[in-house]
């Protein structure tokens, strides 16, 4: 074969994103406060758009596109079909990881450049956050490391979001247990996890817990420690004298625990960027409904509205004497039409997701953590017919507001163990309340061995495994069948 230049002539086919839907799917990821941010420079780049303050009742001057949605309950949203011109957004943006150069030629409606000039196109949330991670963010990263277990976890995230961001715990545990639905006793043994996570300190509940935990970690926590931490009053003082005496050591022992007290961070959250929590701001409110069910909104008090000011529209066209100024002007047009079309689909993607989790989730709603549902993402896309990546983007950095507290959506998502016949798992929670029960009732003079559980709960549709069952049966305080015999023998004796 010769070696030479040659022209070919080839037909291919290639999925092109438009600037519109790169727009969308980056809407889609920001929570309320950074879309208000995001609005806040889109106003300052289009002057024919204007915040407005469109009520249900009086309806406004707006086209339809423009008039906010009104709530909607679980059931009416998942009723609501799909592949309508204004239904909620699904889209597939596993292209949109990498940035694509879509050509000077690709601008459909409206001038991509021009907006990029002004609002700019939707950033990451990195670049609207401080560099430095939360607090939050370290501590959350750290919960699978100290529990598999997805309720444990579950209220571990809940007291993390709780905390301030010196790394203090300032609500009492009676409360968390109310909102959770919990025994206290529970959510004690979820704080001392907490209290397991880097940095050593966050957690306490106050900053003789806080130095009392790093002097423990630091294996220092002796009894004079123990002694000289409780009376941190008599050290503000100076009564060294004093201390001496109830710690029982020496002038030079006294001054070393004082050096080692010191060395201790009695802040230690402030190593991090701010808290989450002190800027949580809840995405969606959920009360319940007179019917029973659920009446679900987004929080319109971090969401302004947009609207066309076309009376404004009306006067500059009309003082338009050029082409380019006339065609300058549609583009802003088109601009503010679809940016107001494409935040009101945000609006119903996200209500159509949080309607689905709700519906999973009614048992948590309702009666506490202890009914939280094995979840995952694909469940829910495949329920509301979208994308799963679709849902990935609704549930990141969205919170929801109800009776029982604000929680972010991710934390509803949560695996299953034991799956049954149906496919579906069951929460850990479920499976230890179930061994509680059984073991409960077992007949003394046939003492239930691990082998004998996992054939009864397979029997129920918990499909575990031997090491399994004895692991929830320990986590749950029950003790071995040689154990629980003895003990059972010696009540019947008393």
């Amino acid at each position: 074969m010769a070696l030479g230049p040659r022209l070919d002539l080839r037909q291919s086919q290639s999925l092109v994103m438009t600037p519109q839907l790169q727009q969308a799917i980056k809407l889609l990821a920001l929570s309320n406060l950074e879309i208000e941010t995001f609005i806040g420079e889109a106003l300052e780049a289009n002057p024919l758009l204007e915040a407005g303050q469109v009520s249900r009742e009086d309806g406004g001057d707006a086209p339809a596109s423009e008039t906010p949605p009104d709530p909607a309950t679980a059931d009416d949203l998942i009723r609501e079909g799909a592949g309508e011109a204004d239904a909620p957004l699904d889209l597939d943006p596993t292209a949109l990881d990498s940035d694509r150069d879509t050509g000077d030629g690709d601008r459909g409606d409206w001038s991509a450049n021009d907006f990029a000039a002004g609002a700019g196109e939707a950033p990451d949330l990195e670049n609207r956050s401080d560099n430095a991670t939360s607090l939050a963010m370290h501590l959350e990263a750290q919960v699978g490391s100290v529990t598999g277990d997805p309720q444990a976890g579950f209220v571990m995230r809940h007291i993390i979001g709780m905390l301030d961001e010196a790394g203090y715990l300032t609500a009492s545990l009676r409360d968390l247990a109310s909102d959770l639905g919990l025994p206290v006793a529970e959510v004690e043994q979820a704080l001392t996890l907490v209290q397991m996570l880097d940095p050593t300190g966050v957690g306490a509940r106050s900053l003789s817990e806080c130095l009392a935990l790093q002097a423990k970690e630091a294996d220092r926590y002796d009894p004079c420690m123990e002694v000289l931490i409780e009376n941190l009053e008599l050290v503000a003082k100076g009564a060294f004298a004093h201390l001496r005496r109830i710690c029982g050591v020496d002038e030079e022992d006294l001054v070393d625990m004082l050096g080692e007290l010191r060395s201790y961070d009695p802040r230690p959250g402030l190593q991090f960027g701010g808290s989450t929590s002190a800027a949580v701001v809840p995405d969606i409110l959920l009360t319940p409904s007179r019917s029973g069910g659920w009446d679900i909104q987004l929080n319109e008090d971090t969401l302004p509205r947009l609207v066309v000011n076309r009376g404004y529209y009306v006067e500059v066209r009309g003082g338009c004497t050029s082409k380019e100024a006339r065609g300058w002007l549609s583009e802003k047009l088109a601009d503010a039409n679809w940016l107001i079309k494409a935040l009101d689909q945000r609006q119903k993607t996200i209500l159509k997701v949080a309607a689905e989790i709700v519906k999973q989730q009614d048992g948590f709603f309702r009666k506490g953590v202890s009914e939280l549902r094995p979840l995952t993402l694909a469940k829910v896309a495949e329920a509301i017919e979208m994308h799963e990546s679709t849902v990935s983007r609704v549930t990141s950095n969205k919170y929801l507001h109800c009776e029982r507290g604000t929680f972010e959506l991710k934390y509803f998502f949560t695996s299953g163990v034991g799956g049954g016949a149906d496919g579906e798992g069951a929460s850990a929670e479920a499976v230890k309340a179930r061994i509680k029960a059984l073991t409960d009732a077992e007949d003394p003079a046939k003492i239930l061995s691990d082998d004998t559980l996992v054939d009864m709960l397979k029997a129920e549709g918990f499909d575990l495994a031997r090491r399994t069952v004895a692991k929830y049966r320990e986590a749950i305080g029950i003790g071995s069948s040689v154990q629980r015999r003895r003990a059972k023998k010696l009540a019947a004796m008393g």
